[in-house]
Order: structure tokens, then C-alpha cells, then sequence
């Protein structure tokens, strides 16, 4: 017979309990029990680790270093345990919605990540263009939002934060810059998409807003609209990562608060893996310092 956990945790629970009574209370079990599994770990190992004393038990020179192994291989049984429960819980297939530019450059960082920790499990991003992006219409398990949800159907966290861009024809005067303020939309056509986008007149503070606004329906018309040179627009630092355009340049906007990045599910039937997934994108985000 060889070392078991069963020998590990009688030997940990009667140095933490002091005394084989105590212990057995702990480990729901009898007093003999404990007894037999830590003579049967002594048998084993060929040295005594427990020394009984009037007042319990404590250990020996060789169980005091036994037991400080014997607690790291319980704390690593504890994880596999725990992940393996929440590894059953975990779908083959995760959909995050996103309605305009998914994580941007942290996308396929997480969906790596994710694989790794979830080897059974794939993350994957659905595009999809309405208001929740596809929470509402069944196509997605977790969206990606930069606007507020309605709070009373669904739980909301923040995983960071994007700074704003704007995004300029080519040829357009403020392209020259390295960066654009606000007050510099003045006047300009700026292209919004009101379902989806994050941009709304309350960007500008008062007497700078732009001279009109035009709607848009998506991120692909939107760029197409501006390339054309038929009007600017502002976004957040994930569209500059994956929506290029020929014809398109983006440019920070130096005075615009940023903008918080969101995972967003139906508040009464939460995920059990949507905590981690919360955890695995926010470490993307503050690792941007």
C-alpha cells in the first residue's frame, strides 16, 4: 500500500486539531479510523510523525516535515477538485456577442487563455448587431457592451476601460495631427450608429458639438461613410485594432474620458463559468497599466 491523500489529511487534521478525538470530529469519522490511517502512513514511510503527549499529539522531527509537504498536496488536491467541478460546468462552446469591435487587441489573447484553461471549452466571438449584442436574441451566453444595459434583466462587470479615437478620411485636415481634441469636432458631419456605437451628442461639452450628426447602421457602413470622406466619427481603441480601412486614420482624442469595456449576461440565469471569464479579460485590461 502506498501514501494516500486519506493518510495526508488524518496526519494534517490531528496536528491542527491536537488531539485523534478532535481530528476524527473534523473528518466526520472515528477516533480508531484515524489511528489505523495514521499508523498505516507510518508503515509506510518507516518513521514515526506523531508523538502522543498527555494533552493530544504533536508531531516528531520527521512528521513536522512530512506535514508541511502533506498540506501543499492537499491545497493541490483541493484545486484539481475545484477545477474539475467547474470544468463540468463549462460548455464545449462559449458565445460572447460583441455588436462593434469584440476586445480588440485582447481578443484572441483571451480565447487562447481560455482554451488553456478550459481544454474541453472554446470561446467564441459572435458578431452581432443589436442593442445587446445578441443577448436578447438568444445568440449569445455573454456580450461585450460599451453602453449600460437595462440593470434590472441583466448583470453587468467592468473589465476595463479604452481610450476614444477619432476616425478621419485620409485626407482630412485633422489626419495631420498626432492627436484631436473635442472641441475639434466642431462644426464636422459625424457618422453614429444610435443602436450599437458610443458616441451621442453628451460627448461634447456645451458649444463644441458637431454641426450634424448621421446615422449609420453597423461598423462596416460607418467606416465606408467616413473613408468616403462624408463624415468623421470617434470610437474606442478596439475598433482602431481591428476594423482598418484603407482610407481611414484614427487619431486619439486627447480630452475624452475613457470608455468602460462591459461582459454582460442575464441576471437570472448567471453562468457558472462568467466570474472567471470576468477575471481572465479584466487581467487583460489592467495589465495596459
Amino acid at each position: 500500500m502506498a501514501v494516500e491523500v486519506r493518510h495526508l489529511r488524518a496526519l494534517v487534521s490531528v496536528l491542527e486539531e491536537g488531539t485523534f478525538t478532535d481530528a476524527a470530529v473534523a473528518l466526520g469519522t472515528t477516533q480508531a479510523s484515524v489511528s489505523r490511517l495514521v499508523a498505516a502512513l507510518e508503515r509506510e514511510l518507516g518513521a514515526r510523525v506523531l508523538q502522543r503527549t498527555p494533552r493530544g499529539a504533536v508531531a516528531t522531527a520527521a512528521g513536522a516535515r512530512v506535514a508541511a509537504h502533506a498540506r501543499r498536496v492537499l491545497q493541490e488536491v483541493e484545486a484539481i477538485t475545484r477545477l474539475a467541478a467547474e470544468d463540468g460546468d463549462v460548455p464545449a462552446e462559449v458565445r460572447v456577442g460583441y455588436a462593434w469591435a469584440a476586445l480588440g487587441r485582447h481578443t484572441t489573447v483571451l480565447q487562447r487563455s481560455w482554451r488553456e484553461r478550459y481544454p474541453a471549452s472554446a470561446l467564441v466571438f459572435t458578431q452581432a448587431g443589436t442593442s445587446t449584442a445578441g443577448l436578447l436574441e438568444g445568440l449569445a451566453d455573454v456580450a461585450v457592451t460599451r453602453r449600460r444595459l437595462d440593470e434590472h434583466r441583466f448583470a453587468t462587470a467592468v473589465i476595463g476601460t479604452e481610450a476614444r479615437f477619432a476616425a478621419l478620411p485620409r485626407d482630412h485636415p485633422l489626419a495631420r495631427r498626432r492627436r484631436v481634441r473635442l472641441h475639434d469636432f466642431h462644426g464636422a458631419v459625424v457618422a453614429t450608429d444610435p443602436r450599437t456605437g458610443t458616441t451621442t451628442e453628451d460627448l461634447w461639452p456645451p458649444g463644441t458639438v458637431p454641426a450634424a450628426t448621421r446615422d449609420t447602421h453597423g461598423v462596416d457602413e460607418w467606416l465606408t461613410l467616413i473613408a468616403a470622406g462624408q463624415a468623421i466619427g470617434t470610437s474606442t481603441a478596439a475598433t482602431t485594432w481591428q476594423h482598418r480601412r484603407p482610407g481611414v486614420v484614427y487619431r486619439p482624442v486627447a480630452d475624452a474620458d475613457p470608455v468602460p469595456v462591459r461582459l454582460v449576461w442575464w441576471r437570472d440565469a448567471e453562468p457558472s463559468w462568467a466570474a472567471a471569464l470576468v477575471r481572465m479579460a479584466a487581467e487583460l485590461y489592467a495589465a495596459d497599466g
